[in-house]
């Protein structure tokens, strides 16, 4: 069991998250669900086969988050890799209502601070408090990997160019905090470049699922595609790099 790659996915009993925990089990891995409900963990753990794991773990919950990491060292020993993939996108988008409508009330001047609040405490500080408890376990591994899964509104040159045509939607909430896990995905980069540990930001694509109501037009197994590349890198591959299947390498 030791010798085995060992995986966590944060919020994986769904959507991409769960895609790309049955990705990495079809690549030998085992996988741990990240689940804030630990029911909904092992109906994923389930579906994703005998090499998955269900693991009670709230990204906003310190507690939750130490007692994930001792008994990964406990039953492991180890995290081969990260993929820091739990997120929402807002706390108030109403069933029917578009895209569009909720844009404009996102709007800098009328965006919610406790929603903000709400989302950058999962979408920024959750994949930071997750990375500082797992470290430790990361450095054990031999080749450690840690894929922080982003989205291309984040990007900051793209949204100052006029011509991009996600520009309209860029705001404080989701795809600000979108840009600031960038910020930490470089960060971290840094800080164990000369380590040997990989970290990198993935952008799926526009996704079909829950986090946007399923109003994507990409499917979860595209969505996966490029955080599942970046958890398998050897040991050439980058590190500090923002990307996507489909787009290549996208500037931060």
């Amino acid at each position: 069991m030791k010798d085995k790659l060992v995986a966590l996915v944060t919020g994986a009993n769904q959507g991409i998250g769960l895609q790309i925990a049955k990705d990495l089990v079809a690549h030998g891995f085992t996988v741990l669900i990240g689940s804030r409900n630990l029911d909904r963990g092992e109906a994923a753990a389930k579906e994703v086969g005998p090499e998955a794991r269900a693991l009670q773990l709230d990204v906003t919950d310190q507690a939750s988050i130490t007692a994930a990491a001792e008994r990964i060292r406990k039953e492991f020993g180890r995290l081969d890799v990260l993929v820091n993939n739990a997120a929402i996108s807002n706390t108030s988008m109403r069933p029917g209502m578009s895209l569009k409508e909720f844009v404009e009330l996102t709007r800098p001047s009328r965006a919610s601070l406790d929603e903000m609040r709400a989302v950058w405490e999962t979408n920024v500080f959750g994949p930071l408090a997750v990375y500082q408890a797992m470290l430790p376990l990361l450095r054990e591994a031999p080749a450690a990997r840690i894929v922080n899964v982003s989205s291309g509104v984040g990007s900051l040159t793209m949204n100052a160019d006029p011509s991009f045509e996600l520009r309209s939607t860029f705001g404080p909430i989701y795809p600000a905090s979108k840009a600031a896990l960038n910020a930490m995905t470089l960060a971290m980069a840094i800080e164990l470049e000369s380590t040997g540990i990989k970290v990198n930001a993935a952008a799926p694509g526009f996704t079909k699922t829950n986090l946007n109501h399923y109003q994507g037009i990409e499917t979860v197994e595209e969505g996966a595609q490029e955080a599942v590349r970046l958890a398998l890198l050897g040991p050439d591959g980058p590190t500090g790099t923002f990307s996507q299947a489909k787009l290549g390498k996208i500037p931060w």
